[in-house]
C-alpha cells in the first residue's frame, strides 16, 4: 500500500473544504484535499444557485399572471417546462464550471480522489490503496438529504432537491414533505410554474420562523397559493400506477387520498460523517456518532482534528461554511496554536415570495437571555407606500431591542425585499448599534426600507431607554 505523510489533510472539497485549503496553504504546502464524489459545491450543483434559477422562472410567470393589477393584460401565460429546466441546467452548469476551474488550479499533487476513512487518529485510508498520515485533519464532508422511512414507500417516485434539477420537463403534480427552507422555496416555485403542489409538515414549523406572529402570517399567505399543513396527519403513502397516492386527514377531519406524480422529500439534511469510521479518530462523539467540537475554534475536543461546514450540522449556510472553512484552516495551519475565529451576526434568508429573513437573536433567544427585559416593534407592509406601488404589500417585520441600553438585538421578517433589509439589520447588529442610532441613518422616499424605519420607530417608542436593565440581562446582545 502506498503511504504519504502530510502536515494537513482536508476531507471534502465543498465550500468549507476549499476555503480551508486556501487558508492552510498560507502555512504549509504539504497538504492534500480529498474528495470522494464530484467536484462542485452543494450550493452550485444542487443548492443555492439552481434553486434560485427555478425561483426566477417562477417569479416571472407569477408577475405576468398578475399584470392586470397594473392594467397590463398580455393574454394567457404559457410555461414551457422544457425550456425552464434547460435554462436551470445550463446556468447551473456554468456555476459548477467556475468551481471546477478553481479546483483544477490547485496543484495536482494536492488533489486526491477517493473515499477517506480514519484508521487511526492521524491516519486516513483513501480508497483501498493509499494511506495518508496527517499531523492535522479537517473534516469538511458536507451533508446529504435525510429521508424518513415513511417516504420510502414512494419508491421510484421519491425525489430530493438534487433530482429536481435534472428533470427534463416539469411534472403535473408534486407532493412536498417538509415546509423548511428547501421545501418552501421549491414548492412555491413549482406551484407558480403550474405544477399542482400540496405540502405536508410535521411539528407545526413554517420554514425557520421562530416568531409566532410572523409564522401565522406566513402560513396564511402560503395557503392562498397551495395547501400547506405544517403538522399533517399522513395515514399512508403508496406507489400506484399513476404515481404516489397519499392518504391524509383533511381540514374537516375526514380522510382524503390524492395522487401525485412525485413525492419531494425536503425533510432536512444529515451530515456526511457516518462513513468516516470516526471511532478510530479518538475524539468524542455524540449519541448520533457525530464529533463533539468547539463552535468557536471548530476543534474536536483537545485533538488535532477540526470540523467545518455542513459536516458539523451547526449552521448549514454557504456563508457560514466559508467562515468555518477559514477558521478551521487557520487553526489547522497554526496548530498547536488554536484561536477563536470571527463569527458574524447570524443571518438567514429564504427566497420565497414574500421572502423570509432572520437576523441576530431570535425572539426566544432574546427572551431567554434577557428574562423579559426587551421590547418589540413591528410594521405591516400591507399599507407601506412603496410596497403598495409595486403590488408587493404583504408581510410583517418584527424587531427586538434591549431595555436600558436601547441596543438592537435581532429581527424576523416575512415580506418584500427581506434579503436586502436583512443585510442592513445584520450590519447594524454586528456594529452593536442602538435603535436610536439606526434611526439616525438616512432613509430615502419612497422605498421599502421606510417600512424598516416604521418598525424601528415603533420599537423605540416601546423601549425604556436609559433605565438599567433588570437583573440577569448582562449578557444581552446580538450574539456577535
Amino acid at each position: 500500500m502506498d503511504k504519504r505523510n502530510v502536515d494537513v489533510a482536508i476531507i471534502g472539497a465543498g465550500t468549507a473544504g476549499m476555503v480551508a485549503y486556501q487558508r492552510v496553504r498560507k502555512a504549509t504546502d504539504n497538504l492534500v484535499l480529498v474528495e470522494s464524489g464530484q467536484y462542485g459545491t452543494t450550493c452550485a450543483r444542487v443548492g443555492c444557485m439552481p434553486s434560485k434559477l427555478l425561483i426566477a422562472a417562477a417569479e416571472s410567470a407569477h408577475n405576468m399572471r398578475h399584470g392586470d393589477l397594473f392594467g397590463v393584460v398580455a393574454g394567457g401565460v404559457t410555461v414551457d417546462g422544457r425550456q425552464v429546466m434547460e435554462r436551470v441546467r445550463t446556468e447551473r452548469d456554468r456555476f459548477v464550471g467556475g468551481v471546477l476551474h478553481a479546483v483544477e488550479n490547485f496543484p495536482e499533487t494536492h488533489r486526491l480522489k477517493g473515499h477517506a476513512r480514519f484508521i487511526g487518529p492521524n491516519r486516513l485510508l483513501v480508497g483501498n490503496e493509499l494511506e495518508v498520515n496527517a499531523q492535522r485533519i479537517i473534516i469538511a464532508t458536507g451533508s446529504r438529504p435525510n429521508i424518513p422511512g415513511l417516504l420510502q414507500a414512494a419508491k421510484d417516485r421519491l425525489v430530493v432537491n438534487d433530482d429536481i434539477f435534472e428533470w427534463q420537463d416539469l411534472p403535473e403534480s408534486v407532493a412536498v414533505f417538509g415546509p423548511g427552507v428547501i421545501g418552501l422555496e421549491l414548492g412555491q416555485a413549482l406551484s407558480r410554474l403550474g405544477v399542482r403542489v400540496r405540502m405536508f409538515g410535521k411539528g407545526g414549523a413554517v420554514g425557520p420562523i421562530q416568531d409566532k406572529a410572523i409564522e401565522d402570517y406566513a402560513l396564511k399567505t402560503f395557503n392562498e397559493e397551495f395547501p400547506l399543513d405544517p403538522d399533517a396527519d399522513v395515514k399512508k403513502i403508496e406507489r400506484v400506477d399513476k404515481g404516489v397516492a397519499i392518504t391524509f386527514t383533511d381540514d374537516d377531519g375526514s380522510e382524503k387520498t390524492e395522487t401525485f406524480d412525485y413525492l419531494l422529500a425536503a425533510t432536512g439534511r444529515r451530515p456526511n460523517v457516518d462513513g468516516l469510521d470516526l471511532v478510530n479518530a479518538n475524539i468524542g462523539l455524540d449519541e448520533k456518532g457525530a464529533p463533539l467540537f468547539d463552535p468557536h475554534t471548530l476543534r474536536c475536543g483537545d485533538s488535532h482534528i477540526f470540523i467545518a461546514g455542513d459536516a458539523n450540522n451547526r449552521l448549514p449556510l454557504l456563508h457560514e461554511a466559508a467562515d468555518e472553512g477559514r477558521i478551521a484552516g487557520d487553526n489547522a495551519g497554526a496548530y498547536p496554536e488554536v484561536r477563536t475565529g470571527l463569527r458574524r451576526t447570524p443571518l438567514a434568508i429564504v427566497f420565497t415570495d414574500p421572502q423570509i429573513a432572520s437576523v441576530g437573536l431570535t425572539i426566544s433567544q432574546v427572551d431567554e437571555r434577557c428574562r423579559g427585559c426587551y421590547a418589540v416593534g413591528e410594521v405591516s407592509f400591507e399599507d407601506q407606500g412603496r410596497s403598495r406601488v409595486i403590488g408587493k404589500n404583504r408581510g410583517l417585520l418584527r424587531v427586538y431591542g434591549e431595555h436600558g441600553s436601547g441596543l438592537f438585538m435581532g429581527a424576523e421578517m416575512f415580506g418584500p425585499a427581506a434579503e436586502h433589509i436583512a443585510h442592513l439589520l445584520a450590519w447594524s447588529a454586528q456594529r452593536r448599534l442602538t435603535v436610536s442610532e439606526m434611526l439616525e441613518m438616512p432613509f430615502y422616499h419612497p422605498v421599502i426600507e421606510e417600512g424598516l424605519r416604521s418598525a424601528l420607530k415603533d420599537l423605540n417608542r416601546n423601549l425604556n431607554i436609559g433605565q438599567p436593565p433588570e437583573e440577569g440581562c448582562t449578557d444581552c446582545g446580538p450574539g456577535v
